[in-house]
């Protein structure tokens, strides 16, 4: 679990459908008219209520439906959110005039002090690294906003960090620090949680851990073995989640890009919203399976893809996929938006398709 709240609860409307759980924080057992369940003690369990749930049935109809006033209103509220015209215009134009200045710059600037373009030039037989026009951008505009962006900070990038204080007097081509601090709120670090932090709870069981059992190895599972605690982990995850088991992975970019392949392959479909992280991206092309995707966070435009790729099946053979995935994040970072769950589990209820959820 990485981009926000811990699954302790699952939200569901307005309101929080709470699990009962023991006294480590686990999912004890089933909540009657939950949303969720816990998972069966054996795979023989979950074959028999897979075969006791009746068979999806399959969804065609000839003409669509006709859109409802709530419908609407839900379309209305995505066109909202798209930019106006006039500030594309206005922001594209302002870009373009930019650029002309910056080549008018260098132009005059070639001519008039041409030892500042000296690396741009080949030397003693060397092509430069970069090429006039590739670094106009940095140069020209980034190099005059920098410090808006590039700040140095000491010590761990924990809830609060150090900033450096420095200033430039060449328009940002160099800078001299003044030695003082500021002790700043970071915004800007995934250590949000505060699990980096030299010291505290998690420093100290790292320590006790590596003293216990060492450093672990720099290999995969299947080459060098897994761990105890790595064993153990993964079953806490499971009775955490409430499912049947869990499996860990390092790197939260491997975790889509190499872990979607395995669930859908050839003959498969990968339903994906249409703002996911290139991760899942990665992970849905690596798969080999048909991608399709609908509009970011419209269940409605999602219930649609499930349709029409029910009732026409995989292309040329129509014949019925042999399964298919949707994927979507539960936080989608960049946006700053929640997932509808709710919502596309009450899908997911009536289409009896996978859900990846990347939380």
């Amino acid at each position: 679990m990485g981009k926000g709240q811990r699954a302790v609860h699952t939200y569901k409307s307005s309101g929080y459908i709470e699990q009962p759980r023991d006294n480590d924080e686990l999912l004890s057992g089933r909540k009657e008219g939950g949303l969720f369940k816990a998972a069966p003690r054996t795979s023989a369990s979950l074959l028999k209520e897979q075969a006791a749930e009746p068979a999806p049935a399959v969804v065609a109809k000839a003409a669509a439906k006709a859109e409802s006033p709530a419908a609407e209103a839900e379309d209305a509220s995505q066109e909202l959110s798209a930019v106006p015209t006039f500030i594309l215009v206005t922001t594209y134009l302002s870009y373009l005039m930019l650029i002309v200045f910056a080549h008018m710059r260098d132009f005059l600037g070639k001519i008039f002090h041409p030892e500042e373009y000296t690396q741009l030039r080949v030397q003693n037989g060397f092509a430069p690294m970069v090429s006039d026009f590739e670094s106009l951008w940095i140069r020209r505009l980034y190099g005059r906003i920098r410090d808006c962006f590039n700040r140095p900070i000491t010590g761990v990038a924990g809830g609060r960090v150090s900033l450096l204080e420095r200033f430039s007097t060449d328009f940002n081509r160099s800078f001299q620090f003044t030695g003082r601090l500021h002790n700043v709120l970071n915004l800007a670090s995934y250590n949000y949680l505060g699990f980096a932090q030299s010291e505290g709870p998690c420093a100290d069981k790292v320590e006790e851990a590596l003293r216990e059992g060492g450093i672990t190895q720099g290999s995969t599972r299947s080459e060098a073995g897994r761990t105890m605690l790595l064993a153990e982990t993964e079953d806490m995850v499971a009775r955490f989640v409430g499912a049947e088991a869990a499996l860990i992975v390092s790197m939260g970019y491997a975790t889509n890009a190499l872990n979607i392949p395995t669930l859908a392959t050839k003959g498969c479909l990968i339903i994906s919203d249409e703002l996911n992280h290139s991760s899942l991206v990665t992970g849905a092309r690596l798969s080999g399976a048909s991608i399709r995707v609908f509009r970011h966070n419209n269940t409605r435009d999602l219930e649609k893809q499930l349709r029409r790729s029910i009732a026409q099946g995989q292309p040329r053979t129509h014949r019925p996929w042999k399964k298919i995935l949707v994927v979507v994040e539960g936080l989608y970072s960049m946006e700053g938006e929640f997932c509808k769950l709710p919502e596309i589990v009450e899908l997911r209820r009536r289409y009896k398709f996978h859900l990846f959820v990347d939380e």
